[in-house]
């Protein structure tokens, strides 16, 4: 398991846009004690609380029970016309898009019904070079914490609905068996938090950062 790990991390570091003379990546499958930073350009995968499933894309946006599945994984990219940089830190309250790292695409939403819960639909958006709002999430940190690092637990907001990123227990039983239903709610719930779990975490730029 541990070699398979880092055959990805391997291949994930190979296909990051990496600055030449960049430090070392940090390559983790777990929170850990002593938390790395979170930064723009950030492979990771998103674990719900309650249900520890990731949040996965193939043909639709869905949670997923496997660790080791790598359409779970996820860019950390700034919103359009943002002044932030690879390696920089992202601080609670910032508006942040997340970009499939084998389809290209955004995570979306809009106000279609999701399929099972009759929720705000969740979904998956564009390409390298198309996006828009509906590609905008804010990053709430629960707790005392500034900075998203690895250890924190987050929400993220989605901007044009106001509907929170949220799965639950309900199932797809056919095209995507065994897969959780991922929808946007708009009220605060306990099935709305996660955290940041496996990935390949770029460091801090040692440049003032400007994440907005």
């Amino acid at each position: 398991m541990a070699l398979s790990f880092f055959a990805l991390a391997v291949v994930l570091y190979l296909s990051l846009e990496i600055e030449e003379g960049s430090p070392n990546l940090s390559f983790a499958a777990a929170p850990a004690a002593d938390a790395v930073q979170i930064t723009y350009g950030t492979t990771l995968k998103l674990m719900h609380e309650r249900t520890k499933f990731r949040l996965h894309s193939h043909n639709s946006v869905t949670g997923f029970p496997n660790v080791d599945d790598s359409n779970s994984y996820w860019i950390v990219r700034p919103v359009l016309d943002s002044s932030a940089k690879q390696g920089d830190p992202i601080k609670s309250g910032t508006l942040i898009r997340l970009q499939h790292m084998r389809t290209r695409k955004w995570l979306h939403s809009h106000l279609h019904a999701s399929p099972i819960s009759g929720n705000l639909e969740v979904s998956c958006f564009g390409g390298d070079q198309e996006s828009d709002t509906g590609d905008f999430w804010r990053l709430e940190i629960e707790g005392s914490g500034k900075t998203w690092t690895q250890d924190q637990r987050i929400r993220l907001q989605h901007v044009d609905t106001g509907g929170y990123l949220h799965s639950h227990d309900k199932k797809y039983s056919r095209t995507a068996g065994g897969q959780q239903e991922v929808c946007g709610v708009r009220e605060k719930k306990s099935d709305n938090v996660w955290l940041a779990a496996e990935g390949v975490y770029l460091p801090v730029n040692t440049e003032k950062s400007a994440s907005s």
